[in-house]
């Protein structure tokens, strides 16, 4: 006759074998001390990368590896593009930046995000990724037109209908461009300014009436290489102030070119007699 402990060993292994039967596992015998084995063995694999501590200090049982995610870059050195400008323009509001904008992601922009990270406990990449961006924004506020064109670089608008025809210098206030035109086609386009509240530039048609590569104004006693005037003592002329300020200057009523290089370009293509055109 069975005793009391046997059958309850020979009920347990039934169980286990119907639970068997029913996880597909292989049921296993009762261990050394008559008490059956689980049917199920389950290992839980180790988390993060290799060699990563599994366990809590003092083996007090497993302990979370963290999971470390790595934040998108958005714009890096040698990318451009209004994005680009927009975070220069930032940079400069909190005077981490200087120069610019202009559009291009160089060395200056590269060190200036650089400062801007580490002084803010980040990882001092250069690079600009989500997490930077979004605490750049959170200090910055949205930047205005003439803040993301600080020194030129805005795209020109359409022509005045008075500048398709002929040789003309269109130079439109709303976008502070210049273009150079013959026949309807521009030639080039760059960025000027004009004068200021008190001293405007003149709107309307008028032509070039004298050119003067090396022109020092007499009444202010500055500088005004490259220049073509046109109305008066108004004229269009490259502005080392322009260059350096962008801007945050103004003219006497001239019409100001940051970019040497094209204004030398233009002044040797124009000629006494061509149109000028001033308009908003």
């Amino acid at each position: 006759m069975r005793t009391g402990a046997t059958s309850r060993a020979i009920a347990a292994v039934a169980a286990a074998t119907a639970l068997a039967a029913v996880c597909g596992c292989t049921v296993q015998s009762p261990g050394p001390d008559g008490r059956p084995r689980s049917p199920v063995h389950i290992e839980v694999p180790e988390t993060g990368p290799p060699g990563a501590r599994t366990s809590a200090p003092g083996g007090a049982g497993p302990a979370r590896t963290p999971v470390r995610t790595t934040a998108r870059v958005l714009w890096s050195r040698g990318d451009s593009g209004r994005d680009v400008r927009e975070l220069q323009a930032r940079l400069r509001q909190i005077g981490w930046l200087f120069d610019g904008p202009t559009g291009s992601y160089d060395d200056l922009t590269e060190q200036a995000v650089k400062g801007f990270q580490g002084k803010r406990g980040l990882p001092r990449t250069g690079r600009t990724d989500t997490v930077t961006w979004q605490r750049l924004l959170r200090m910055t506020h949205e930047p205005g037109r003439w803040e993301l064109y600080l020194i030129g670089g805005q795209p020109a608008g359409p022509p005045d209908g008075r500048c398709l025809t002929g040789r003309v210098l269109c130079i439109d206030k709303t976008s502070r461009t210049l273009r150079w035109m013959v026949d309807g086609r521009t030639l080039s386009t760059m960025a000027v300014r004009f004068g200021t509240e008190y001293t405007p530039t003149r709107e309307g048609v008028f032509q070039v009436y004298w050119k003067s590569r090396h022109h020092v104004s007499t009444l202010y006693d500055s500088p005004m290489p490259y220049a073509l005037f046109f109305s008066g003592g108004q004229a269009v002329h490259y502005s080392y102030d322009f260059a350096a300020r962008g801007y945050a200057g103004g003219s006497h009523g001239c019409v100001n070119v940051r970019d040497e290089a094209a204004v030398s370009r233009l002044f040797a293509q124009v000629r006494v007699g061509d149109r000028v055109v001033v308009h908003w």
